[in-house]
């Protein structure tokens, strides 16, 4: 699948916006995906001749991290937090209502292409464990019937707010987010509640603050 000159022009920019145009790959990846739905050998092969790294590079890079991948992904990712905390309140348990419900596992997207599954080892939302994300974005405190109902609104074209962010996109269009981050959705939504400034709070109430580096204790 040929990269559009739109995306190329892209990629570019990107790459421009660095000291060393190397830097620009992770972005760039992204940007692919935002455009193929995966990083595909196309994808690797102009990244590669933009930013002047071997494919192999890119390739290393591209297989490192578990946010690029490397076989189609379906409209919508919906990734489940089953690491310690999530997996203790619940998490495994979202995950089976979820694959029973899209009849697929791990990394896999649906026969119709509307969805793709993942197991996620950690999310970092411990503090509303357990957590899942649906094409990157926050859905918070779940359970396997909340889970299950935010798919079948997808599935029925419904919009669906975000725990912490902008209503539910898809997956392609969160990716170049991702490469692009200025898209005037950072003020959509709510970007922390109480949960997560129970500890600042706190803090603030009892006079409590971190030392200051070189602080003897």
């Amino acid at each position: 699948m040929a990269i559009s000159e739109t995306t190329i022009e892209r990629m570019h920019a990107l790459a421009a916006q660095y000291p060393k145009s190397r830097s620009a790959l992770l972005p760039m990846l992204h940007l692919v995906q935002s455009e193929q739905g995966e990083v595909t050998p196309e994808g690797i092969a102009m990244c590669a001749e933009v930013l002047g790294l071997s494919p192999a590079e890119v390739t290393g890079v591209s297989t490192f991290y578990t946010m690029y991948k490397r076989k189609p992904v379906g409209k919508h990712h919906i990734g489940v937090c089953t690491n310690t905390l999530c997996a203790l309140l619940g998490g495994d348990a979202v995950y089976d209502a979820l694959s029973e419900r899209l009849g697929v596992g791990h990394n896999e997207p649906t026969p119709d292409g509307g969805f793709s599954l993942e197991r996620i080892e950690c999310q970092a939302a411990c503090t509303h464990a357990p957590v899942m994300t649906v094409d990157w974005e926050f859905m918070d405190d779940v359970t396997p019937s909340s889970a299950v109902d935010v798919v079948d609104r997808l599935e029925r074209g419904e919009r669906v707010e975000s725990t912490r962010g902008p209503a539910i996109r898809d997956f392609q269009a969160t990716e170049f987010s991702l490469a692009f981050p200025d898209d005037g959705l950072a003020s959509e939504g709510n970007s922390v509640d109480d949960k997560m400034l129970a500890g600042l709070r706190y803090a603030k109430e009892h006079n409590m603050a971190a030392p200051t580096f070189g602080q003897e204790s």
